[in-house]
Formats: C-alpha cells, structure tokens, sequence
C-alpha cells in the first residue's frame, strides 16, 4: 500500500522547496517527490511544519550513554581522553546482555525523539565480562540489532576488530578483554550476522578500531575477508583523535595516523575516518580526495578536549562529512549541528562559517552535509527526500514559539540555533513508518524505565 504527506515546505537535496507531496512504498522508500503539488489527494496527511530529512548518526558507541554525565569530575592532576578511557573500562567490564539491550532500547528511542533516523554502531564489546566468548558469539550485537528493530531505527551494525593495546602489537591490557579477536573470529562473526542484519533491513559492515588496535597484517586480512564477505560493506576506523595518538603513530611508522592509513589501505568512499581530528594540511586534502566521509563527533569531542576539525579546509578540498553521538553525552542531531558550528567560530573568529554559496542558511547547509555524508557512511539509501531514498522524514512544530511566524529556512535555523532542540520536533518517520507523535516515541516510557534499571543496575556496587 501507498503512503503519503504533504508538506508546505520540504528540504530537498536541492534546497527548500513549498507544496510538496511525498509518497513512499510497503518498503518505506519514497517513490514520489513532487513540489509544487497545487492539491493533494483526498486524505492526504499534512506535516504540521516543515519537511526536513533524518539525521544519520554515523558513530555510537550504546552502551557509553549510560555512563553519560558520571565522569564530570577530576580524577587526575590534568584529566584526559586517556582517564576518561580507564573509567569507560571499568563500566564495560560488568555490562550484561540484558542491560546492553535495554540501554540500547532507551538510547535508540532517545534518538528517534532527536531527529536521527539511522545508527552506525561502533560495537567492540563482544564477549563475557572474563573476557571468554559467549555460546552464541553474536549475542551482544544481536542484542543491538533487536534493540534498533524494537524501536524502529535503521541501523548499520560495525563490528570493532580490537586486537592491541598499541602501536608495534603491544599487548591488550585487562580492561580491554571483552573487545578482542582474532582476525579468523571477527571474519566468522560477520558471516554468522549477515543473515540476520539482512533479514532486518540492517547494513553490516567493518569497523578496524584504531590503528593502535589493529595490527598492519591484521588490516589487511581483515579487508581482504570483508570483501569476500560484501565488497561494498561499510569500513569505519577511529582515527587521529587524539595528539598523543598522532605522536605514537609517528613513533612507529614515521608518519602520521591519516597519512598512513592512506598509504597502506585502499580507503574510498566505503570509509568513514572517525574524528579525523588532527591532520596537517596534506592529509585534509588526501583524505577528502578519497571520497571517505569524516565523520565528526563535536559533543564528544568537546567532551573528551579532543581538539577541533579544521572544517573550512575540509570542505574547501570537498570533503564529505557526517555526525555521530559517539559516547552519547548529548543525544540531539540539532545540538551536533550548533556546536560543529559554533568551534568553527571560535576557530576562526568569524560567523555563519559553515554556509555555502547554493545553501547561505547555516542550519539548511549543515543539515543537507550531515544527511549526505552520513548515509554514505551508512551505505544505507538514507541520503535525502528524494525517490529511491528512504523516507526518513522530520517534521518541525511551525506552532513552536521559537518558530512561530518565521520562513521555512528561518524555522529550520530557529531549531538548530535558538530552541531546545528537540522541542521543536513534531514527528519523525523511519522507513516511512510513524515512530515519533507530538515529539514522542510510543515506546517512550517503557524504554526510558528500561535504561534507567539496567544504569542502576551497573552503578550498584
């Protein structure tokens, strides 16, 4: 059966765009985008504001969002990313099934209710809390993938190759146990996943940690099996996110993390490099040529003082970027957009830095870059309101305060800039199914009650 909604104004791939009726599919893929539309057919729902596409959130690490807000404090003479790690180990280190499962739930509604309509797990705790292989050795991302089907969020499943503690095959430490494999084990997990992940709707791909994690043969063994296993799998690797990783690839190889990823494997538009943080200038220009998406974390990256990509040079070069929640300290697409925003002013003292000459509305520009680069980060058809696509949709209050009386483009820019950020969204659809009404996802409540049992279940000594 058919399905449709009118929207007076809709963010299309080319820019705003007024009486635009969409249908889609049993699938959920748009089959008609049509602006212009002088009268919708009879029954026809309306959007009760404007029409923009679902934010792909290109990394997250689930089970992180339930240590969101527990490491705010000094620990250290000068806190790091390295002690935030040690005390990330330590919550992973008891993580069950279940409480992985219902943090996920909560974490994935939460989302919905945010603006994202997709997910790029980054998933690297993959056995039992002594380190052994669970009987079934997908039980932990299949407790993803019931998670992301429950609450009707399309997910791309990474399984993380975790093999060393640091560069030159240092050996894992303790806190590390749950994520490593061998080579031959994470090859056999994939396998054993795709069934299911296609059976979902679900995109498997590849995700090599670091490569402080992952050994040079092991990279390459790796790729060589993803691609027997789908050619075109998604392949998403960490990657110059902090100074002292920079210094320790530097150490090791005479070079740094971006530049000898792009000398020692065949990185296109498949990739996603992960934070991407620190790169001289040569590396912005490589890697952007390669066609591999960056993908950009700015609250985690905030929160962890990580550093600020140079987004002006990136984008100079045609570089493709996307958003991710990472480790969940905020989940809200709207937040990721401000905040990337807003360290590009700091940056470079200048404003409205992240405007282009097709889109001069900041918040317009950003959201088409972030939906573009994240569904190539996906490899999933999630890239817009446009037929062949999915029909992930986002409708905005027009009703809202901070929106009232305002132009569709100033509407979007009054989310992103001057609202609570998730007070303005109205409803979202994934796959063209309805998962979020009057700003809530029906399965808000259970979920939430779910996540908070399984935290405090994990903070109970």
């Amino acid at each position: 059966m058919t399905k449709s909604l009118f929207a007076p104004n809709a963010l299309l791939p080319t820019g705003w765009a007024q009486n635009v009726l969409l249908t889609w599919n049993d699938a959920g893929q748009l089959t008609q985008v049509q602006p212009d539309t002088a009268t919708p057919p009879l029954g026809t729902p309306t959007a009760a504001g404007p029409l923009i596409p679902g934010t792909p959130n290109l990394h997250s690490h689930a089970f992180q969002r339930a240590l969101a807000g527990l490491t705010e404090y000094r620990g250290e003479a000068q806190d790091s990313f390295w002690s935030w790690r040690t005390l990330m180990y330590r919550f992973a280190s008891r993580l069950s099934p279940d409480q992985l499962e219902a943090i996920a739930l909560g974490l994935y509604v939460e989302m919905l209710e945010a603006g994202y309509t997709s997910v790029c797990e980054f998933h690297y705790v993959h056995h039992d809390t002594d380190g052994q292989p669970y009987a079934d050795d997908a039980t932990l991302a299949l407790a993803l993938l019931r998670a992301a089907q429950h609450a009707g969020i399309g997910i791309t499943l990474l399984p993380v190759l975790y093999q060393t503690s640091g560069f030159g095959g240092l050996p894992p430490n303790a806190g590390q146990r749950r994520f490593i494999r061998s080579t031959d084990s994470m090859l056999r997990l994939l396998e054993g996943l795709k069934p299911q992940c296609d059976a979902q709707a679900a995109r498997l791909g590849l995700a090599p940690h670091s490569l402080r994690a992952v050994p040079p043969e092991a990279l390459r063994e790796a790729l060589a099996g993803l691609d027997a296993i789908d050619a075109s799998a998604p392949v998403h690797i960490h990657i110059a996110e902090q100074t002292q990783e920079v210094d320790g690839c530097i150490a090791w190889s005479g070079q740094r993390p971006v530049a000898w990823l792009l000398d020692h494997a065949p990185v296109d538009r498949r990739w996603c490099l992960v934070h991407a943080t620190h790169m001289d200038a040569d590396e912005y220009r490589r890697a952007a040529a390669s066609g591999a998406v960056a993908g950009l974390c700015p609250t985690t990256e905030a929160n962890l003082g990580d550093g600020i990509f140079d987004l002006p040079v990136w984008t100079a070069a045609s570089g493709a970027w996307g958003l991710g929640s990472d480790s969940h300290i905020c989940v809200n697409a709207a937040e990721e957009l401000l905040l990337l925003e807003y360290s590009q002013r700091l940056a470079t003292r200048q404003r409205n830095v992240s405007a282009t000459p097709a889109q001069p509305q900041v918040a317009s520009a950003m959201t088409l870059a972030a939906v573009q680069g994240g569904a190539q980060a996906a490899g999933r058809a999630v890239g817009g309101l446009a037929p062949g696509q999915q029909a992930d949709l986002v409708a905005l209050d027009a009703q809202h305060p901070a929106l009232q009386g305002l132009s569709a483009p100033d509407m979007l820019s009054a989310h992103v800039f001057a609202s609570h950020r998730t007070s303005a969204i109205d409803a979202v659809w994934a796959a063209g199914q309805p998962r979020v009404t009057a700003g809530r996802h029906s399965l808000h409540h259970k979920a939430t009650a779910g996540f908070v049992a399984a935290r405090s279940q994990l903070l109970t000594p």
